[in-house]
Protein backbone atom coordinates (compact mmCIF):
# COMPACT_ATOMS: atom_id res chain seq x y z
CA UNK A 1 0.00 0.00 0.00
CA UNK A 2 1.15 3.53 -0.61
CA UNK A 3 0.17 6.80 1.04
CA UNK A 4 -2.06 9.31 -0.70
CA UNK A 5 -1.93 13.03 -0.18
CA UNK A 6 -4.43 14.50 -2.63
CA UNK A 7 -7.52 15.37 -0.60
CA UNK A 8 -8.50 16.54 2.87
CA UNK A 9 -8.85 13.77 5.40
CA UNK A 10 -6.92 11.02 3.63
CA UNK A 11 -5.13 8.57 5.87
CA UNK A 12 -1.44 7.79 6.05
CA UNK A 13 -0.69 4.11 5.49
CA UNK A 14 1.84 2.12 7.49
CA UNK A 15 5.30 1.04 6.44
CA UNK A 16 5.05 -2.32 4.69
CA UNK A 17 1.93 -4.24 5.75
CA UNK A 18 -0.05 -6.30 3.28
CA UNK A 19 -3.58 -5.03 2.74
CA UNK A 20 -5.21 -8.08 4.31
CA UNK A 21 -2.98 -7.75 7.39
CA UNK A 22 -4.11 -4.19 7.97
CA UNK A 23 -7.74 -5.24 7.66
CA UNK A 24 -7.26 -8.02 10.21
CA UNK A 25 -5.39 -5.69 12.56
CA UNK A 26 -8.21 -3.15 12.42
CA UNK A 27 -10.57 -5.79 13.82
CA UNK A 28 -8.07 -6.70 16.53
CA UNK A 29 -7.52 -3.07 17.47
CA UNK A 30 -11.22 -2.39 17.95
CA UNK A 31 -11.35 -5.18 20.51
CA UNK A 32 -8.13 -3.99 22.18
CA UNK A 33 -9.41 -0.44 22.52
CA UNK A 34 -12.74 -1.65 23.90
CA UNK A 35 -10.93 -3.86 26.40
CA UNK A 36 -8.84 -0.90 27.51
CA UNK A 37 -11.96 1.18 28.05
CA UNK A 38 -13.90 -1.60 29.79
CA UNK A 39 -11.15 -2.44 32.30
CA UNK A 40 -10.02 1.12 33.03
CA UNK A 41 -13.37 2.99 33.00
CA UNK A 42 -14.62 1.91 36.45
CA UNK A 43 -11.32 2.81 38.11
CA UNK A 44 -11.14 6.08 36.17
CA UNK A 45 -14.68 7.05 37.20
CA UNK A 46 -13.96 6.16 40.82
CA UNK A 47 -10.88 8.38 40.78
CA UNK A 48 -12.79 11.32 39.29
CA UNK A 49 -15.54 10.85 41.89
CA UNK A 50 -12.97 11.79 44.56
CA UNK A 51 -12.81 15.35 43.26
CA UNK A 52 -14.62 18.07 45.18
CA UNK A 53 -17.60 19.77 43.50
CA UNK A 54 -17.76 21.33 40.98
CA UNK A 55 -14.51 19.76 39.74
CA UNK A 56 -16.07 16.29 39.66
CA UNK A 57 -18.83 17.56 37.36
CA UNK A 58 -16.41 19.50 35.14
CA UNK A 59 -14.18 16.45 34.77
CA UNK A 60 -17.20 14.26 33.98
CA UNK A 61 -18.15 16.69 31.22
CA UNK A 62 -14.62 16.60 29.82
CA UNK A 63 -14.64 12.79 29.72
CA UNK A 64 -18.00 12.81 27.93
CA UNK A 65 -19.97 11.20 30.77
CA UNK A 66 -22.39 14.13 31.08
CA UNK A 67 -23.42 17.03 28.84
CA UNK A 68 -23.09 20.75 29.58
CA UNK A 69 -26.36 20.66 31.53
CA UNK A 70 -25.21 17.76 33.70
CA UNK A 71 -27.37 15.13 32.02
CA UNK A 72 -25.90 11.64 31.41
CA UNK A 73 -24.20 11.48 28.04
CA UNK A 74 -22.47 8.91 25.90
CA UNK A 75 -19.91 11.36 24.54
CA UNK A 76 -16.73 10.54 22.69
CA UNK A 77 -14.12 9.86 25.37
CA UNK A 78 -11.22 9.61 22.95
CA UNK A 79 -9.47 6.74 21.21
CA UNK A 80 -8.26 5.00 24.41
CA UNK A 81 -4.95 4.10 22.77
CA UNK A 82 -2.94 4.68 25.95
CA UNK A 83 -5.02 2.39 28.21
CA UNK A 84 -4.87 -0.33 25.56
CA UNK A 85 -1.08 -0.01 25.42
CA UNK A 86 -0.73 -0.11 29.21
CA UNK A 87 -2.67 -3.38 29.41
CA UNK A 88 -0.67 -4.91 26.56
CA UNK A 89 2.59 -3.89 28.21
CA UNK A 90 1.60 -5.87 31.31
CA UNK A 91 0.96 -8.90 29.10
CA UNK A 92 4.26 -8.36 27.30
CA UNK A 93 5.93 -8.84 30.68
CA UNK A 94 4.03 -12.06 31.28
CA UNK A 95 1.48 -10.60 33.71
CA UNK A 96 -2.29 -10.45 33.40
CA UNK A 97 -3.76 -7.44 31.60
CA UNK A 98 -5.48 -6.43 34.85
CA UNK A 99 -2.07 -5.73 36.43
CA UNK A 100 -1.75 -2.77 34.07
CA UNK A 101 -5.11 -1.17 34.94
CA UNK A 102 -3.77 1.32 37.55
CA UNK A 103 -1.11 2.37 35.04
CA UNK A 104 -3.69 2.69 32.28
CA UNK A 105 -5.82 4.95 34.48
CA UNK A 106 -2.86 7.02 35.66
CA UNK A 107 -1.65 7.65 32.10
CA UNK A 108 -5.18 8.52 30.95
CA UNK A 109 -5.52 11.02 33.81
CA UNK A 110 -2.23 12.71 32.86
CA UNK A 111 -3.22 12.73 29.19
CA UNK A 112 -6.49 14.48 29.99
CA UNK A 113 -4.75 16.90 32.34
CA UNK A 114 -2.68 17.96 29.35
CA UNK A 115 -5.73 18.23 27.07
CA UNK A 116 -7.55 20.52 29.48
CA UNK A 117 -4.57 22.86 29.71
CA UNK A 118 -3.69 22.63 26.01
CA UNK A 119 -7.21 23.56 24.91
CA UNK A 120 -7.08 26.67 27.05
CA UNK A 121 -3.57 27.69 25.98
CA UNK A 122 -4.31 27.06 22.31
CA UNK A 123 -7.74 28.70 22.43
CA UNK A 124 -9.37 25.54 21.05
CA UNK A 125 -13.14 25.76 21.36
CA UNK A 126 -13.94 22.22 20.19
CA UNK A 127 -12.72 18.79 21.27
CA UNK A 128 -14.37 15.48 20.45
CA UNK A 129 -17.20 17.33 18.68
CA UNK A 130 -18.18 19.33 21.81
CA UNK A 131 -17.28 22.68 23.35
CA UNK A 132 -14.09 22.44 25.39
CA UNK A 133 -14.13 22.70 29.18
CA UNK A 134 -12.78 26.24 29.34
CA UNK A 135 -15.48 27.39 26.90
CA UNK A 136 -18.28 25.84 28.98
CA UNK A 137 -17.00 26.14 32.56
CA UNK A 138 -14.38 28.88 32.27
CA UNK A 139 -10.57 29.00 32.24
CA UNK A 140 -10.20 28.71 36.03
CA UNK A 141 -12.04 25.40 36.17
CA UNK A 142 -10.06 24.04 33.22
CA UNK A 143 -6.81 24.79 35.05
CA UNK A 144 -7.97 23.43 38.42
CA UNK A 145 -9.47 20.24 37.04
CA UNK A 146 -6.35 19.62 34.96
CA UNK A 147 -4.19 20.00 38.06
CA UNK A 148 -6.51 17.69 40.00
CA UNK A 149 -6.30 14.97 37.35
CA UNK A 150 -2.50 15.06 37.52
CA UNK A 151 -2.62 14.67 41.32
CA UNK A 152 -5.09 11.80 40.98
CA UNK A 153 -2.78 10.00 38.56
CA UNK A 154 -0.03 9.76 41.15
CA UNK A 155 -2.53 8.87 43.87
CA UNK A 156 -3.91 5.94 41.84
CA UNK A 157 -0.40 4.48 41.51
CA UNK A 158 1.07 5.21 44.92
CA UNK A 159 -1.91 3.92 46.90
CA UNK A 160 -0.99 0.44 45.62
CA UNK A 161 1.86 0.61 48.12
CA UNK A 162 4.23 -1.68 46.23
CA UNK A 163 7.80 -1.24 45.02
CA UNK A 164 6.53 -1.65 41.46
CA UNK A 165 4.05 1.19 42.01
CA UNK A 166 6.89 3.47 43.12
CA UNK A 167 8.87 2.61 39.99
CA UNK A 168 5.79 3.23 37.84
CA UNK A 169 5.15 6.59 39.51
CA UNK A 170 8.73 7.69 38.80
CA UNK A 171 8.31 6.85 35.12
CA UNK A 172 4.99 8.68 34.97
CA UNK A 173 6.41 11.78 36.69
CA UNK A 174 9.37 11.86 34.31
CA UNK A 175 7.07 11.49 31.30
CA UNK A 176 4.82 14.29 32.58
CA UNK A 177 7.78 16.64 32.94
CA UNK A 178 8.81 15.89 29.36
CA UNK A 179 5.23 16.41 28.20
CA UNK A 180 5.19 19.86 29.83
CA UNK A 181 8.60 20.63 28.31
CA UNK A 182 7.14 19.77 24.90
CA UNK A 183 4.12 22.00 25.40
CA UNK A 184 6.37 24.89 26.41
CA UNK A 185 8.50 24.32 23.31
CA UNK A 186 5.39 24.17 21.13
CA UNK A 187 4.14 27.52 22.41
CA UNK A 188 7.53 29.20 22.06
CA UNK A 189 7.86 27.97 18.47
CA UNK A 190 4.60 29.71 17.49
CA UNK A 191 6.39 33.04 17.95
CA UNK A 192 9.49 32.13 15.95
CA UNK A 193 9.76 32.59 12.20
CA UNK A 194 11.84 29.44 11.74
CA UNK A 195 12.11 26.16 13.61
CA UNK A 196 14.38 23.33 12.47
CA UNK A 197 13.04 19.86 11.74
CA UNK A 198 15.26 18.54 14.54
CA UNK A 199 13.76 21.00 17.03
CA UNK A 200 10.26 20.06 15.94
CA UNK A 201 10.93 16.34 16.37
CA UNK A 202 12.44 16.95 19.81
CA UNK A 203 9.36 18.94 20.81
CA UNK A 204 6.98 16.25 19.53
CA UNK A 205 9.02 13.51 21.18
CA UNK A 206 8.44 15.31 24.47
CA UNK A 207 4.86 16.44 23.96
CA UNK A 208 3.44 13.20 22.56
CA UNK A 209 6.15 10.55 22.60
CA UNK A 210 6.93 10.70 26.32
CA UNK A 211 3.46 9.79 27.58
CA UNK A 212 2.87 7.13 24.94
CA UNK A 213 6.27 5.69 25.87
CA UNK A 214 5.21 5.64 29.50
CA UNK A 215 1.95 3.89 28.61
CA UNK A 216 3.95 1.19 26.85
CA UNK A 217 6.13 0.49 29.89
CA UNK A 218 3.99 1.26 32.94
CA UNK A 219 1.91 -1.90 32.78
CA UNK A 220 5.06 -3.98 32.42
CA UNK A 221 6.59 -2.32 35.48
CA UNK A 222 3.43 -2.95 37.52
CA UNK A 223 3.56 -6.54 36.28
CA UNK A 224 7.07 -7.00 37.68
CA UNK A 225 9.21 -6.45 34.57
CA UNK A 226 12.85 -5.45 34.97
CA UNK A 227 14.11 -2.07 33.79
CA UNK A 228 15.63 -3.43 30.57
CA UNK A 229 12.29 -4.84 29.42
CA UNK A 230 10.49 -1.65 30.43
CA UNK A 231 13.07 0.49 28.64
CA UNK A 232 12.65 -1.44 25.37
CA UNK A 233 8.86 -1.14 25.55
CA UNK A 234 9.30 2.55 26.32
CA UNK A 235 11.44 2.95 23.19
CA UNK A 236 8.68 1.31 21.14
CA UNK A 237 6.23 3.81 22.62
CA UNK A 238 8.52 6.76 21.94
CA UNK A 239 8.73 6.00 18.22
CA UNK A 240 5.04 5.17 18.15
CA UNK A 241 4.40 8.58 19.70
CA UNK A 242 6.41 10.32 16.99
CA UNK A 243 4.40 8.47 14.32
CA UNK A 244 1.19 9.35 16.17
CA UNK A 245 2.10 13.05 16.28
CA UNK A 246 3.16 13.12 12.63
CA UNK A 247 -0.30 11.86 11.70
CA UNK A 248 -1.86 14.39 14.10
CA UNK A 249 0.08 17.12 12.31
CA UNK A 250 -1.34 16.00 8.97
CA UNK A 251 -4.85 15.92 10.41
CA UNK A 252 -4.29 19.32 12.02
CA UNK A 253 -4.06 20.84 8.55
CA UNK A 254 -5.88 18.47 6.18
CA UNK A 255 -8.13 16.49 8.51
CA UNK A 256 -11.88 16.33 7.98
CA UNK A 257 -13.54 18.36 10.79
CA UNK A 258 -16.33 15.78 10.99
CA UNK A 259 -13.72 13.16 11.89
CA UNK A 260 -11.30 15.25 13.96
CA UNK A 261 -13.86 17.32 15.86
CA UNK A 262 -11.76 20.44 15.23
CA UNK A 263 -11.99 23.43 12.90
CA UNK A 264 -10.72 23.32 9.34
CA UNK A 265 -7.00 24.17 9.08
CA UNK A 266 -6.89 24.14 12.91
CA UNK A 267 -3.09 24.11 13.28
CA UNK A 268 -2.68 26.90 10.72
CA UNK A 269 -5.18 29.03 12.63
CA UNK A 270 -2.98 28.64 15.72
CA UNK A 271 0.25 29.36 13.77
CA UNK A 272 1.69 26.05 14.92
CA UNK A 273 5.13 25.09 13.64
CA UNK A 274 4.08 21.50 13.06
CA UNK A 275 6.09 19.00 11.02
CA UNK A 276 4.46 19.72 7.62
CA UNK A 277 5.10 23.46 8.06
CA UNK A 278 8.67 23.06 9.31
CA UNK A 279 9.55 20.53 6.61
CA UNK A 280 8.07 22.77 3.90
CA UNK A 281 10.02 25.79 5.12
CA UNK A 282 13.24 23.76 5.16
CA UNK A 283 12.72 22.35 1.67
CA UNK A 284 13.73 25.42 -0.34
CA UNK A 285 12.28 26.37 -3.70
CA UNK A 286 9.60 28.87 -4.78
CA UNK A 287 6.72 27.39 -2.78
CA UNK A 288 8.86 27.19 0.36
CA UNK A 289 10.03 30.79 -0.04
CA UNK A 290 6.49 32.08 -0.66
CA UNK A 291 5.23 30.16 2.38
CA UNK A 292 7.98 31.69 4.51
CA UNK A 293 7.02 35.18 3.36
CA UNK A 294 3.35 34.62 4.16
CA UNK A 295 4.01 33.12 7.60
CA UNK A 296 6.39 35.96 8.48
CA UNK A 297 3.70 38.45 7.51
CA UNK A 298 1.08 36.46 9.45
CA UNK A 299 3.17 36.71 12.62
CA UNK A 300 2.95 40.51 12.41
CA UNK A 301 -0.68 40.66 11.27
CA UNK A 302 -3.29 42.29 13.51
CA UNK A 303 -6.26 40.77 11.65
CA UNK A 304 -5.06 37.14 11.47
CA UNK A 305 -8.21 35.91 13.24
CA UNK A 306 -10.35 37.27 10.42
CA UNK A 307 -8.54 35.40 7.64
CA UNK A 308 -10.83 33.67 5.16
CA UNK A 309 -10.96 29.96 4.42
CA UNK A 310 -9.30 30.69 1.09
CA UNK A 311 -6.29 32.28 2.80
CA UNK A 312 -5.73 29.24 5.02
CA UNK A 313 -6.29 26.93 2.04
CA UNK A 314 -3.62 28.83 0.10
CA UNK A 315 -1.10 28.30 2.88
CA UNK A 316 -1.97 24.60 3.07
CA UNK A 317 -1.49 24.32 -0.70
CA UNK A 318 1.97 25.90 -0.45
CA UNK A 319 2.95 23.48 2.33
CA UNK A 320 1.90 20.59 0.11
CA UNK A 321 3.62 22.01 -2.98
CA UNK A 322 6.86 22.45 -1.03
CA UNK A 323 6.73 18.80 0.02
CA UNK A 324 5.81 19.23 3.70
CA UNK A 325 2.81 16.94 3.53
CA UNK A 326 4.60 14.06 1.84
CA UNK A 327 7.69 14.40 4.07
CA UNK A 328 5.51 14.15 7.18
CA UNK A 329 3.66 11.12 5.81
CA UNK A 330 7.01 9.44 5.15
CA UNK A 331 8.22 10.33 8.66
CA UNK A 332 5.11 8.72 10.15
CA UNK A 333 5.85 5.53 8.23
CA UNK A 334 9.53 5.63 9.21
CA UNK A 335 8.78 6.01 12.92
CA UNK A 336 6.18 3.25 12.63
CA UNK A 337 8.79 0.91 11.17
CA UNK A 338 11.32 1.74 13.90
CA UNK A 339 8.72 1.11 16.60
CA UNK A 340 7.96 -2.34 15.21
CA UNK A 341 11.66 -3.17 14.93
CA UNK A 342 12.28 -2.18 18.57
CA UNK A 343 9.78 -4.80 19.74
CA UNK A 344 12.21 -7.53 18.71
CA UNK A 345 14.28 -6.57 21.76
CA UNK A 346 11.71 -8.09 24.13
CA UNK A 347 10.84 -11.76 24.48
CA UNK A 348 7.03 -11.77 24.70
CA UNK A 349 4.08 -13.93 23.63
CA UNK A 350 3.62 -13.71 19.87
CA UNK A 351 -0.04 -12.81 20.28
CA UNK A 352 0.97 -9.76 22.31
CA UNK A 353 3.62 -8.80 19.76
CA UNK A 354 0.98 -9.01 17.00
CA UNK A 355 -1.40 -6.84 19.03
CA UNK A 356 1.26 -4.19 19.65
CA UNK A 357 1.97 -4.22 15.91
CA UNK A 358 -1.74 -3.86 15.18
CA UNK A 359 -1.97 -0.84 17.48
CA UNK A 360 1.02 0.72 15.73
CA UNK A 361 -0.71 0.20 12.37
CA UNK A 362 -3.87 1.81 13.76
CA UNK A 363 -1.97 4.90 14.92
CA UNK A 364 -0.65 5.50 11.42
CA UNK A 365 -3.85 4.82 9.44
CA UNK A 366 -6.35 6.65 11.68
CA UNK A 367 -8.41 9.64 10.50
CA UNK A 368 -9.02 11.29 13.87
Amino acid sequence: MSSTTGTRGESVTPANPASDTVADNTTDVTALLERGRALSAPVLRAAVDRLAPPMDTVAAYHFGWIDAQGRPSDGDGGKAVRPALALLSAEAAGAAAEAGVPGAVAVELVHNFSLLHDDLMDGDEQRRHRDTVWKVHGPAQAILVGDALFALANEVLLELGTAEAGRAARRLTSATRKLIDGQAQDISYEHRERVTVEECLEMEGNKTGALLACACSIGAVLGGADDRTADVLEAYGHHLGLAFQAVDDLLGIWGDPESTGKQTWSDLRQRKKSLPVVAALAAGGPASERLGELLAADAKSTDFDSFSEEEFAARAALIEEAGGREWTAQEARRQHAVAIEVLHGVDMPETVRAQLTALADFVVVRKR
